[in-house]
């Protein structure tokens, strides 16, 4: 008796009878497609392959023809995890009747590895009958990878642009700034004396600190400092550390990766970070700080990266007594203090003073644009010079302004106190020196000459030349305060 067969097994072979003919009549076509094109029939399995599906699958045509589809080049996602073949929009194809589209998928080659592909499923209908799909899929591995590309480039020029928008405003912030001068002026050997100190600190890579009363124009110094040396070409930035609070100072200084913010420190990688007042650098941020000067790296995007810059610091308080009583970190202190550099007070120099009041006045006679240039009499510049100004320099220039506002007949107002207010007598008293607190500071500010100039006493690039006196004075004194330092050797390197 004869047998017959199974519908299924007859839907079957009628499919690959269908296959068989499309790829025969097809042929020259499918060859010469450039898109990889194969078909299935109604149960999964593989009826035809052109060539451009065979090579970038990376099968011969035969070997794949008869074999599940799905289990052979579509098991899996890109991440390895299983793909169910009744997941599997190729399949669908055939059991709903419908075109499928996908955009964003793999194929898996015969070697194990895989490429994105984008694939139309089309079902293939005989009298009416679904007897399958035909897929055509074109490897879209390098369009990814260039979209890929493309965000990561986005993502870093938008990283960019928010760093130069920060710095960008850091720079506005400056030029608003009052007193905002890289010039300084004056010809007093105190000035003298701190102009070759900016030259021998600007030829090297040390950090500075740099004292003196407020008002004495430190932040001109490191301006100076900065502009001399081979990192011009790099920013400066200026943290005004009194301003920082233990809440903001985190994102300031160093950056904010939830909001994508750029902190102040990262934004001085190639230039100078200036920090004013750093006795008031919060607890966190000197640790943090400490840190950096360290070991150079820094947090940056998920990921630590060197960094390449310069500290330069200043303080109106005394940083070293600061470390002594806890206030300031001692190890920080040291790492900061490499260069010390005290910026003399503005009664130290009253030679200066005529040349300061006349440069303040014509920035005031710039900025108020008069028609006939204001004056300083010479009986008010004789009251300048002899005025002991608690206030400096930044004193100085509000007592011109203030005088031009007031002028009468194209001459300034001078207008001084007799005597020196009761605040600042109390801050006079509060930085005096003991003898002992002195021959510390002394030695201090000697061995800190000694370290950056590697031990050398005389001659150009000398501890004497850095701290202006004779080098037979600072032997002199070497020897009196107990000092003991070895002198660096030509072929040791210096200490930077």
């Amino acid at each position: 008796m004869k047998r017959v067969q199974p519908k299924k097994e007859a839907e079957t072979e009628i499919s690959k009878r269908f296959f068989a003919d499309v790829a025969r009549d097809n042929r020259l076509i499918l060859e010469a497609a450039g898109e990889g094109i194969y078909g299935v029939n109604a149960v999964g399995e593989t009826t035809f392959v052109n060539p451009a599906a065979a090579r970038m699958l990376g099968w011969e045509a035969g070997e794949l023809v008869g074999k599940d589809m799905h289990t052979t080049v579509h098991h899996s996602h890109s991440d390895g995890s299983h793909y169910h073949n009744q997941d599997c929009p190729i399949y669908a194809a055939f059991r709903d009747g419908a075109v499928h589209e996908v955009a964003d998928e793999v194929f898996w080659r015969k070697d194990g590895s895989f490429f994105f592909v984008e694939y139309t499923s089309t079902p293939i209908r005989d009298r009416g009958v679904v007897v399958g799909a035909v897929i055509v899929f074109r490897d879209i591995t390098q369009r990814r990878e260039a979209e890929v590309r493309l965000r990561d480039a986005l993502s870093e020029v938008g990283r960019l642009r928010e760093k130069l928008e920060r710095e960008n405003a850091y720079l506005q912030e400056e030029i608003r700034n009052e007193g905002n001068h890289r010039g300084i002026i004056g010809k007093s050997p105190a000035m003298q004396q701190i102009l070759r100190q900016i030259e021998i600190a600007a030829s090297s890579r040390s950090n500075v600190l740099i004292g003196g009363e407020t008002g004495t124009g430190k932040e001109l110094i490191a301006r100076a400092i900065h502009d001399a040396s081979l990192r011009s070409d790099g920013p400066f930035i200026r943290v005004n550390c009194t301003t920082l609070s233990r809440a903001e100072s985190e994102s300031e200084l160093f950056g904010d990766l939830a909001r994508d913010r750029t902190g102040r420190i990262e934004l001085a990688d190639g230039g100078t970070l200036y920090l004013e007042e750093a006795g008031d650098l919060p607890p966190e941020a000197q640790e943090r700080l400490l840190q950096l000067l360290e070991t150079g790296e820094f947090p940056s995007h998920g990921e630590m990266r060197k960094l390449d810059l310069r500290v330069v610091a200043s303080s109106s308080r005394d940083l070293k007594a600061a470390a002594k009583r806890g206030s300031f970190r001692s190890n920080l202190y040291y790492r900061l203090n490499v260069i010390a550099i005290e910026t003399p007070a503005l009664r130290e120099r009253r030679e200066d003073i005529p040349l300061l009041a006349a440069h303040f006045l014509s920035g005031v006679n710039r900025k108020l644009r008069v028609s006939s240039a204001l004056r300083i009499s010479e009986a008010d510049m004789k009251r300048l010079s002899q005025y002991a100004w608690p206030g400096n320099a930044r004193e100085l220039q509000n007592v011109i302004e203030r005088g031009a506002i007031l002028a009468r007949g194209g001459q300034i107002r001078i207008d001084l106190p007799e005597q020196i207010p009761a605040y600042h007598v109390a801050n006079a008293a509060a930085q005096v020196v003991t003898e002992d607190g002195r021959r510390d500071r002394d030695r201090a500010n000697i061995l800190a000459a000694l370290e950056a100039c590697g031990g050398k006493i005389f001659g150009h690039g000398g501890a004497a030349e850095l701290l202006g006196v004779k080098p037979t004075t600072l032997a002199s004194r070497i020897k009196s305060l107990g000092i003991r330092y070895r002198k660096v050797s030509p072929r040791e390197p210096r200490p930077h």
